[in-house]
């Protein structure tokens, strides 16, 4: 079926992107849903695990990298491709047999007008797929135009930034986010840091009302109206962490503060 206004053309290609470090347990099965591009680029932030020896089974474009941020790497990596189009993936995620034919009819149509997808994502984590609680569909720009994007947002929340319009895929890109609890929490932990630290290089003040409101709206959000009280303890669960996400990057851009007020009380002593 051709997308309205479009007209047959050469098939463009595709380059995927995945930027990783020590995903030893991840990237084969992330770049095996990739063996479908034209081309795949790696940008590995110089793994101690065998994450370079399994990607060399899927392409020699491997670029060993200092890591320099979300946003920074993932712009790195994109500036790499080569290809009419970039589809961007993440090496905790897989695309689908799905998603990769609607991507390929998609794309088998000239869209001069659309210089990026949106893909729904689609997260599998307490052995169940999270249609409910607030993480579907999280649809994110992950397709587009090589030499139509740019890079913006502030880490660990990196966007593209697409010179053109936008569209929606449907079919989702299935995202194994954790591997349990205790990753789960250390990621919570690390990426509250990074935020705060963003926030306050934002020039971003700490206000009380933003600790005591903001993570009882998130809980009210994922358990309330994104239905996450249907997934038993589990939904629950995932209502409190969000929760405490926002509390502690708020705690933190506090304790920030607090450091930089010492700092100078210390100067001027």
């Amino acid at each position: 079926m051709s997308v309205p206004g479009s007209t047959v053309g050469p098939r463009p290609t595709v380059s995927a992107i995945v930027v990783c470090f020590n995903e030893e347990q991840n990237i084969g099965d992330c770049l095996e849903s990739l063996s479908w591009c034209d081309e795949i680029v790696v940008v590995d932030s110089f793994s101690t695990d065998r994450t370079v020896e399994i990607c060399r089974q899927y392409t020699d474009r491997i670029i060993r990298r200092p890591w320099a941020g979300y946003r920074d790497q993932k712009a790195f990596a994109h500036s790499q491709a080569t290809k009419d189009w970039v589809l961007l993936v993440d090496s905790d995620e897989r695309v689908t047999p799905k998603l990769r034919d609607e991507i390929r009819q998609t794309l088998g149509h000239e869209t001069s007008e659309c210089a990026g997808f949106a893909v729904p994502r689609l997260v599998f984590y307490l052995g169940r797929w999270w249609w409910r609680g607030g993480w579907y569909p999280d649809y994110d720009v992950r397709l587009f135009k090589r030499d139509r994007a740019t890079w913006g947002g502030s880490d660990p929340h990196e966007k593209i930034l697409v010179d053109g319009k936008v569209r929606h895929l449907q079919h989702p890109l299935h995202h194994f986010s954790y591997r349990n609890i205790e990753d789960h929490v250390q990621r919570i932990d690390r990426f509250t840091s990074i935020s705060s630290r963003e926030l306050r290089k934002e020039g971003k003040h700490w206000h009380l009302a933003d600790a005591l409101f903001r993570p009882a709206f998130r809980f009210f959000h994922s358990y309330v109206l994104k239905r996450g009280f249907m997934e038993g303890f589990a939904g629950f669960y995932v209502a409190v962490t969000a929760a405490i996400y926002v509390f502690l990057k708020y705690a933190k851009l506090w304790e920030l503060e607090l450091e930089e007020k010492d700092d100078i009380d210390r100067k001027r002593s």
